[in-house]
Formats: C-alpha cells, sequence, structure tokens
C-alpha cells in the first residue's frame, strides 16, 4: 500500500510544482496513421518550434492567445498548415502527405480499425534502421489475453516458430526462442527495455532475470539475427520492451486492477501517468503473490518503475526511468519421466529457494540538429543479484533435511552508452539514410558457490564464507563496439541496405574452483583447490546486407545476410554442477542468418508475412553424455555425466509465415460496429548437425526445435466486449543434441523428448466504461505437458507446465 500511494504522490509532484501556462499538444502521423518522428512544427509569426519525437508527440508551451497557425514540416512530404484558436489546444493530429516515396517499411496497420495486432518496424524508426530486415511488433493494447500474468504463450502468440519455456505462473521471468535457440531466460537475444540492456551481463551472462510487467508495456519489437549489426551479436536477434507513457492530453490519469486465479495467484497493478506542461512521465507498480499448479511454488514480487521526459527545447528532450524488482520464490524442482506421467503437480523438493533483486537505470539525450539529423545518446546501468538455494542433485536420489544445500550467488555491476546519429540525406529524388553509432560496455560479476544450511527455510548464506566449497570468482567484461548501416535507395521501389559492425571484447576470470569427490558414504576421497586468472580478448568485424523491392504501395519483398557471433560467457566455463563438467578450450560460436520473403496487406482484408530462412551455426555449445572410471568405485565403474562443449556445426531451414484476416470485411464490408479477426500462424522447420567430432552427433536434429510450430486464433470486438481464443501446437522437440529418447527414460530426466503438445487459450474483456473487467481459462482442455527438461534451477529434470486455471479481473481508469 505505501508503494501504492508513493507511485500517486509521484504521479502529482509535476502538477504541484509547474506553473499552469497554455500549450497544445498532439500527434504527427503520415496518412496511414503511423506516427512521424522527426517533424517540426512551428508557431507562425513567433520564434516557438518543437520536434516531434520517436512516437510522434510534440508538446508547444507558452503560444500567444487568439487565433494562431501551427506550420509541420518534413522533408519528403508535403508541408501542413492548421490553425489553432482557443478551443482547440485540445490534444490534436496532424497528418503529413508524402510528396513522394519516402523511406519507409510498407506498415502493416495495427490501428483498431483494421484489427492487425502485428505490423513490421518502418526502414528508419527514431535513430535505428530496420530496412529489409524480418521485424515484428506485437501491439499490446490490440492483444486480448492474461497480461496480468504475463502469460507469453498468449503474448507472442504471432510470433512464428516462437519456442516458450514455461517456468513458473506469474511470468516472473519470461524465457522466448526462435529458430532452435535456448529460451532460457531470453539468452539467445539482446533483450532491452526502452532500448537499453536488461540482462545480468551481455557479454558474461546473457540471460534475464527481470521480465517487465506486461501491462505497462506499450509494445514488444523483436527483430531477428539481422539486430546483430545495430544491437550486438545474438544469434535470435533483438527483443525490446517499450513501456508506456504517460497520455499527452492530461495532466494525471490513474489506472489500477487487481486479478485472482483458481490457482490462489493474486495480482495488483497500479500506474499513474500523464503531461504537464514539458514534463512527460509515467509510473507502475505491480505486486504478485501465491503459489503456483504445483506443490512448494509460493513466490511473492513486486516491480516498480517510474519514467519522466522533459522538453528542454524545441529540439532536445531528456528522459530517464528506474526500475525496481524483488522476488522470492520457492522452485518445487524437476520430476523424472515416471513421475510426471503419475502425477505432475508433486513436488520432490521443498528447500529450493530463488531470489532476485533488479535495479535498472538509463538516461537519453535526443537532439535533432535539424530535421533530418538526429543524435540519441543513452547510458544505461544495472545493479543486481540472484541466489539460488537448494538441491542441484539428480532428481532421482531422496533429498534429506538434515543435509546442508548448495547455495549460489551472483551479484551484478553494469554500466554503460550507446550513441546514435542518424543522417536522412537526399540524392537526385530519392531519400536515404546514413547511421552511425558506437557502443562501450562495462560489466562486472561477482559469482560465488558453496554450501548453504540445511532445513527448508529460504535462509541465503553460506557456512564457510572464507572458503567456498564450490568457487569464488570475479568476472569482469568490458566492450566497445563501432557501427554503421547506410539505407541506398536506387529508385522508388528499390533498396539496397549494407551494414558493419566492428566489435571488441575482453572478458576475464580471477578467483578459485573446488573440485570435491565423495565415495558412496558421503566420505571425501579427493579435494582440490584451482586457482584461476585469466584474460580472453578478442576483435572481429562483420557485416551484412539488405534488399528491399517494394513494388506496390502494399507489398514488399526483401531479403536480408547477416554474420553472428556468440562470445563464449563464463556460465558456459564456469559453474559448479554435480550433473556436468565443462571443455575448459570452449571457442566462441560463429555463423549467420538469411532471410527471404514477402509481406504487405491487402486493402483492409488481409495482412501477411511469409518468409524462409536459413541458420548457419558453427562451433554450436551444447552438452552430450559421456562416460568415465568413477573413483567411487575404485575406478572399477564408469558414471555417466553431462560434458559441454562446442558439439558441432548446425544447419537450420525452415519457412515462417503469418496471415492475418479481417472476417468481418468480408460478411459485412460498410459496418464498423464490430469486428471479427483470424489469425494463422505455422513454422516448418528442418535443423541437422552437420560436421562434429563428437561421437553420434553428426546427423542428428538440433536439440530445442520442433519441426512444426502452428498457432491460430480468433478475435471479436464488438462495442465494449472484446473476446480471443487461441490454440497452441508444438511438435517433438530433444532436449539435447545426442538425441536421447524417452523410451526408456533417463534416470535423471535431464535429457530425452519433449513430447508433442497442444494448449487453447480463453479470454475475454468487457470494458462498458471507466471500470472494466476480464477473465479467463488458460489451459482449457487441462492437458498435461512439459516445455523443458532443467540441467539445474529450477529442476534439474521435467518441469511441468500448469493444468487449467481460471482468472478474474477487475480494473479502473480514471
Amino acid at each position: 500500500m505505501k508503494k501504492c500511494l508513493l507511485i500517486v504522490l509521484i504521479a502529482l509532484l509535476p502538477t504541484a510544482v509547474v506553473v499552469a501556462q497554455e500549450t497544445v499538444q498532439g500527434r504527427i502521423e503520415d496518412m496511414a496513421g503511423s506516427s512521424l518522428p522527426g517533424v517540426r512544427i512551428f508557431v507562425e509569426g513567433t520564434s516557438l518550434f518543437v520536434v516531434s519525437d520517436a512516437d510522434g508527440y510534440f508538446t508547444l508551451s507558452g503560444l500567444p492567445t487568439g487565433t494562431r497557425e501551427l506550420t509541420a514540416y518534413l522533408y519528403g512530404y508535403e508541408t501542413l498548415r492548421y490553425k489553432l484558436d482557443d478551443r482547440g489546444l485540445s490534444p490534436i493530429v496532424l497528418r503529413l502527405k508524402e510528396l513522394e516515396k519516402e523511406l519507409h517499411e510498407l506498415v502493416i496497420d495495427g490501428s483498431s480499425d483494421e484489427m492487425f495486432s502485428m505490423k513490421t518496424l518502418r526502414g528508419v524508426e527514431g535513430t535505428s534502421i530496420y530496412e529489409a530486415k524480418k521485424t515484428e511488433v506485437i501491439q499490446l493494447e490490440e492483444i486480448v489475453a492474461n497480461k496480468s500474468a504475463n502469460n507469453a504463450r498468449q503474448v507472442f502468440s504471432r510470433i512464428p516458430g516462437a519456442n516458450v519455456w514455461e517456468s513458473d505462473c506469474a511470468g516472473l521471468q519470461i524465457g522466448v526462442a526462435t529458430r532452435g535457440l535456448s529460451p532460457n531466460r531470453n539468452s539467445n537475444f539482446n533483450t532491452r527495455q526502452n532500448g537499453y540492456d536488461i540482462a545480468a551481463d551481455a557479454l558474461g551472462y546473457p540471460e534475464s532475470y527481470y521480465s517487465p510487467a506486461i501491462q505497462a508495456v506499450d509494445r514488444i519489437e523483436i527483430v531477428r539475427g539481422a539486430a546483430s549489426l545495430q544491437y550486438g551479436t545474438q544469434f535470435g536477434g533483438l527483443v525490446n520492451f517499450v513501456m508506456k507513457k504517460g497520455p499527452v492530453d492530461r495532466k494525471l490519469a490513474v489506472s489500477t486492477e487487481q486479478t485472482y486465479n483458481s490457482l490462489r495467484f493474486y495480482n495488483s497493478f497500479l500506474s499513474a501517468g500523464g503531461q504537464v506542461g514539458k514534463v512527460n512521465y509515467y509510473a507502475y507498480n505491480r505486486t504478485a503473490s501465491g503459489q503456483c499448479w504445483r506443490c512448494n511454488s509460493d513466490f511473492n514480487s513486486t516491480t516498480t518503475y517510474g519514467r519522466m521526459a522533459y522538453q528542454l527545447s524545441a529540439s532536445t528532450s531528456l528522459e530517464a526511468d528506474y526500475t525496481h524488482l524483488y522476488y522470492l520464490a520457492q522452485q518445487p524442482g524437476g520430476r523424472t519421466d515416471n513421475e510426471f506421467y503419475a502425477d505432475p503437480r508433486q513436488s520432490k523438493r521443498e528447500r529450493n529457494w530463488f531470489k532476485v533483486n533488479w535495479n535498472l537505470m538509463s538516461a537519453q539525450l535526443n537532439h535533432s540538429f535539424t530535421s533530418t539529423l538526429r543524435l540519441n545518446s543513452r547510458f544505461f546501468g544495472l545493479v543486481a543479484g540472484r541466489e539460488a538455494l537448494g538441491n542441484l542433485g539428480r532428481i532421482d536420489r531422496p533429498d534429506d533435511e538434515t543435509q546442508n544445500r548448495d547455495f549460489l550467488s551472483d551479484s551484478f555491476r553494469n554500466f554503460g552508452n550507446e550513441t546514435r546519429l542518424i543522417w536522412n540525406y537526399k540524392v537526385g529524388r530519392q531519400y536515404s539514410a546514413l547511421l552511425v553509432g558506437g557502443r562501450i560496455y562495462n560489466g562486472f560479476t561477482v559469482r560465488k558457490q558453496g554450501a548453504g544450511p540445511a532445513g527448508k527455510e529460504a535462509d541465503f548464506r553460506y557456512l564457510n564464507p572464507e572458503r567456498l566449497e564450490g568457487s569464488d570468482f570475479d568476472l569482469p567484461s568490458f566492450n566497445t563496439a563501432a557501427f554503421a548501416e547506410n539505407i541506398f535507395t536506387i529508385s522508388e521501389k528499390f533498396s539496397v541496405t549494407p551494414g558493419l559492425r566492428l566489435e571488441h571484447i575482453r572478458t576475464g576470470a580471477d578467483g578459485y574452483y573446488r573440485d570435491t569427490r565423495t565415495d558412496l558414504a558421503g566420505n571425501v576421497i579427493y579435494d582440490s583447490t584451482v586457482y584461476e586468472n585469466k584474460t580472453n580478448e578478442r576483435t572481429f568485424l562483420f557485416g551484412g546486407i539488405g534488399l528491399s523491392i517494394k513494388p506496390t504501395g502494399q507489398i514488399e519483398i526483401y531479403g536480408n545476410f547477416s554474420q553472428n557471433y556468440r562470445a563464449i560467457n563464463f556460465n558456459d566455463i564456469r559453474v559448479n554442477n554435480p550433473s556436468l563438467s565443462v571443455d575448459e578450450n570452449l571457442t566462441d560460436e560463429t555463423g549467420y542468418n538469411l532471410d527471404v520473403g514477402a509481406r504487405g496487406v491487402w486493402g483492409d482484408l488481409i495482412s501477411y508475412d511469409v518468409s524462409g530462412f536459413y541458420l548457419g551455426y558453427n562451433n554450436r555449445i551444447g552438452t552430450v553424455l559421456r562416460t568415465e572410471p568413477d573413483p567411487r568405485f575404485n575406478n572399477l565403474i564408469d558414471r555417466t555425466f553431462r560434458y559441454r562443449t562446442n558439439i558441432a556445426d548446425a544447419g537450420i531451414v525452415g519457412l515462417e509465415s503469418l496471415v492475418e484476416l479481417n472476417i468481418d470485411r468480408l460478411i459485412a464490408p460498410d459496418q464498423d460496429r464490430w469486428q471479427f479477426a483470424f489469425f494463422n500462424n505455422l513454422a516448418i522447420i528442418h535443423s541437422e548437425y552437420l560436421r562434429s567430432g563428437e561421437p553420434g552427433i553428426e546427423g542428428n536434429q538440433v536439440e530445442l526445435v520442433p519441426k512444426v510450430s502452428y498457432r491460430t486464433g480468433l478475435t471479436y470486438r464488438g462495442g465494449p466486449l472484446q473476446l480471443s481464443v487461441q490454440y497452441t501446437y508444438l511438435s517433438r522437440q530433444f532436449s539435447d543434441a545426442s538425441n536421447a529418447d524417452s523410451n526408456p527414460p533417463v534416470p535423471t530426466a535431464v535429457e530425452g523428448v519433449i513430447p508433442a503438445y497442444f494448449v487453447v487459450d480463453f479470454s475475454a474483456r468487457y470494458a462498458p466504461n471507466r471500470f472494466y473487467f476480464e477473465s479467463g481459462v488458460n489451459n482449457l482442455t487441462d492437458n498435461m505437458y512439459f516445455t523443458r527438461r532443467a540441467a539445474g534451477y529450477p529442476g534439474p529434470g521435467i518441469i511441468p507446465s500448469d493444468g487449467r486455471s481460471i482468472y478474474f479481473s477487475i480494473g479502473v481508469k480514471l
């Protein structure tokens, strides 16, 4: 309650300190309704002017009284003049008409009028270039889903080939990947919020323990592997959560929503935002608590976020935001195959706990030198920690509460800057764009692992902090990069976009780990402390090129080739896990993404994006099963263990398609009282290990690649009522490169098949006025299935997904 009151006080503060003044606020759009950044808006007869921001919004303060005329100007568009009297100070929308073909991506309109909930990014967005790249934008306002629980299965339903790991019922950690990459905490995506890094360590440990509250997210931007040139070397590409902003037409807007579900899950959400003079602000608080479908799954979580933007002058704005996340969750552990099919709700671990304390901050400067030359400089930082306490041993062994638990803690201190300069220029009659930028990033992680206390409580402390039984490492990382991309518009219908990125990476490790082995009675038979002080430094240049053909205003044919590179990180190299050994000679992974596709719209009836891709992945890191003599039996009997190494080169090829159909336009094209839409999302993927030095790997299917991923759904909107039903199907996939089968099952349950599964979700929303009501059923058919086999936390073993649950929400907007 105190945090809720604090947010309201923060929201009211600008009202108290800013003197009332006459202003006009609004948004600049093109004729299709898409935002136009960088537009100059002048007040005739005065020196007042302002430049629209990245979302097309502007605020002009200190206007003279009486009738005034605004002039909106942007290269490539007709100059617009708009008369404004004292009755016209409420928010306005100005739409500019193109003089000729301006440089942009084909926009698949996501407005409520058209019911297309997906669109692509424009060729130039703010200070970024997306021309000819495979891009998707999830507009959250257009999706009816269980957003209070961060239900990633519903949120990412329109992303072809999305593989979602389901680890908890509250969306504490969203895990998504595509094209055969690991969904583990989005680790194969460059994951960002408002354009800056939110992962633990972008180089050393690129896993995201923080996921923003979907209720506070405006849109999710996804760029496939071609994002490597501008955003770094992850094979998956970019996922950027763009948070909501305060409404420009109100000084204070407050929204709150309370949600309960049949699993005794409770979620409380409160937000406040608005525009006061030159200040725009938004803040939210999300509190979630309860338990999930399985035993031993209690949790509580609090997320607080605040953002403030200030229009310093007509051409300069400042922006800052801060995020704090805290959660404590009990983890029920994994199940063996036989246990899962007998009763997936049960748990054999009641002593496993996980705690996260995350603090993110950023500040940025936006400056327009002219309407065609813009600068963005963003500073960002992370101060965070995560702690895991429990039994990491095999799930087919009993967990004795009198025995000490394994305690692993990480602390992160990261900071960096990314600066971009984009110039829109004209050669002859065609517009082109040049982007240059640089990045500097410094990460520092302290990782410790040792014996924690026995018992069942969430007691996060080391029994022997001066001499840990596992390891103690300082893990610094440093990165500088320079990048450039240029859209060369050859003609009105054809453009070429080459790019380069120069990357310098330095990672290090300074500390020790202990190699300790015991016999069957628990007696220590071998104990050695290994000290390490190593640095790995490399510099490399990689590039890419994109082609875009727009034969008409509603069709685009695109292709893109981009190299990728993933540096080995300390989580690949050093973790003391009784179920895992690591190859000390791991090398970096290299490869490329190739996309060829067509996307567009057919009037207001159909939108589509159909593409083929090839992902070449060299020196892929993974795990295989190995055997060695077991010292517990005087080396007379072999033990089997998991071994992480560069397994092989891999090739992954596939077809990805998304089609959305406005059924109401077929049934009653002239009416606008109701809307009925259908989407169909299909990915067909073939994967294979091509070359390998490991026996039994070459020719195998790549792990975590279902051959078929299919999602479809219907959405209805009529007046205050919205309905949505969604069907999800993924074919079977392997959990490791050896393609271990589950018949007979592996005793540890870490390796084996993830069987095919399907899930049906239903959601409804009724909003007759300021109050609104939501309800729905997740996993309507109550299927028993799982999406992952975990090697460590939150397992080891099979992590069952939730059965059927029913949720209810009530909210109000003031």
